[in-house]
């Protein structure tokens, strides 16, 4: 599995605001590590059930994580790094994570050990046809009107195959290697 991590803090790279909800209010944050029936409002989790078990696993009471945001999808548009996995398709998703503990919820280096870490173990599986990229940037968490400056980590991943279903397939493993590392982690911290 190909692996990555970067560093997106830049004045002109994505920012999240924490709690967040859409201009017309159709999606919103659910706090899923506090209240998991909540995932029942995710419709990301209800159509792809391998996010679902994922979601559960990076909420989980006893882990260091929390999800904020997170979609999948399916497309045949390829970008120059994609071309090394010599397929026609990728079915992706992202999850945006963020430390339960205020204490690393504002910690770069916190952010930057974990992005590392997931790296260096996903460096260890065996050849997949996919790919994860680790991104750390800016999330603001709103408490009583007053943002306070933070980061979060955006976990893209992309199982690439000939066509869906197969790309599909391999993502889902991918991700449950991801899940079980993440759950791994959060058990030693």
């Amino acid at each position: 599995m190909e692996a990555n991590f970067a560093v997106e803090l830049g004045p002109d790279d994505e920012v999240l605001d924490l709690p967040w909800a859409d201009p017309e209010n159709r999606w919103h944050y659910y706090d899923l590590k506090h209240q998991p029936e909540l995932l029942l409002s995710v419709a990301e989790a209800h159509e792809f059930p391998e996010l679902e078990s994922f979601l559960l696993a990076a909420n989980s009471p006893s882990g260091t994580l929390e999800s904020a945001k997170c979609d999948a999808w399916f497309t045949t548009e390829m970008n120059v790094e994609d071309v090394v996995f010599g397929e026609s398709g990728k079915f992706g998703s992202y999850v945006d994570l963020v430390f339960s503990d205020d204490g690393d919820r504002y910690s770069f280096e916190s952010h930057e050990r974990l992005a590392r870490k997931l790296v260096e173990l996903l460096k260890l599986v065996p050849e997949i046809p996919c790919a994860a990229e680790f991104l750390i940037r800016r999330c603001y968490y709103r408490r009583q009107d007053e943002p306070l400056c933070g980061f979060y980590i955006t976990f893209y991943l992309f199982g690439y195959g000939d066509d869906e279903a197969q790309a599909r397939k391999r993502w889902a493993i991918g991700l449950k290697v991801v899940e079980n590392i993440i759950l791994q982690l959060s058990m030693r911290h």
